[in-house]
């Protein structure tokens, strides 16, 4: 079996419609696509990229669409009361310019003062926010094994069996998994921090090319043990790290 994955999306409608566009072209219609997380906040067009998945998730399409952070952020943010992650360090909030909710609600027409209180907000999107995207984001999984690949979107604590993996972990890790130069289980394939350019290393591939800063969308694509760089011209050989 062929499988694609995508980075993280970060309200890029555009640049998604053309990598679909490029898996279309190179395995069909029916093609196993994961998506790694992270399709709302700091791009244009966040409800738009919902909208897409949500569209192909009541159309059967053979996909899966992994939780990112951002998404939990903005999953989170939509319950009555709002729930703060405390991940975040102090000062931080969904909210904040650093984060890229305020460009995600937008998306949805949501605008506001900056001295707005909470609770407003959230009633104005209450109202604008579809509820089939927050249920989307809600049933969102964690992570998708398959092939003798692991699909996740920020990575795993090494040497923690997968059932013990914690909920935190998997959406947020950094330093502990990518120090990590010993095989897993299976080969990684996660976003989650963003690089210059998609990257093989010798026991994970890192498909975040920072697309929510306006660089690349990346596409892996995953068949009989090889790696490769999906782009407009079809496959080209995946980068590796020294």
């Amino acid at each position: 079996m062929t499988l694609y994955a995508i980075g993280d999306i970060h309200g890029q409608l555009a640049k998604l419609q053309e990598v679909l566009a490029w898996i279309g072209a190179d395995g069909g219609p029916d093609a196993r696509v994961v998506f790694l997380g992270d399709y709302v906040d700091r791009g244009p067009d966040s409800a738009g990229v919902l909208d897409l998945l949500c569209d192909a998730q009541d159309a059967g399409r053979n996909w899966v669409i992994l939780k990112g952070n951002h998404d939990r952020l903005f999953e989170w943010f939509m319950e009555d009361p709002p729930r703060h992650d405390p991940h975040l360090l102090v000062g931080y909030h969904w909210l904040h310019p650093a984060l890229g909710g305020v460009e995600t609600l937008a998306s949805y027409g949501v605008t506001f003062e900056e001295r707005t209180r909470l609770q407003v907000v959230r009633a104005m999107a209450g109202g604008a926010v579809p509820q089939r995207h927050v249920d989307l984001m809600r049933q969102m999984p964690l992570y998708h094994e398959e092939a003798g690949y692991l699909f996740v979107h920020a990575g795993i604590r090494p040497g923690v069996p997968l059932a013990e993996q914690t909920d935190e972990d998997l959406v947020w890790i950094r330093q502990e998994f990518h120090q990590a130069t010993d095989p897993h289980p299976w080969v990684i394939v996660h976003g989650h921090t963003p690089v210059e350019a998609a990257v093989q290393y010798s026991n994970r591939v890192n498909l975040d090319s920072g697309a929510g800063y306006g660089r690349a969308l990346s596409v892996g694509v995953f068949e009989a043990g090889e790696t490769w760089l999906l782009t407009d011209k079809g496959r080209v050989p995946m980068p590796r790290s020294a």
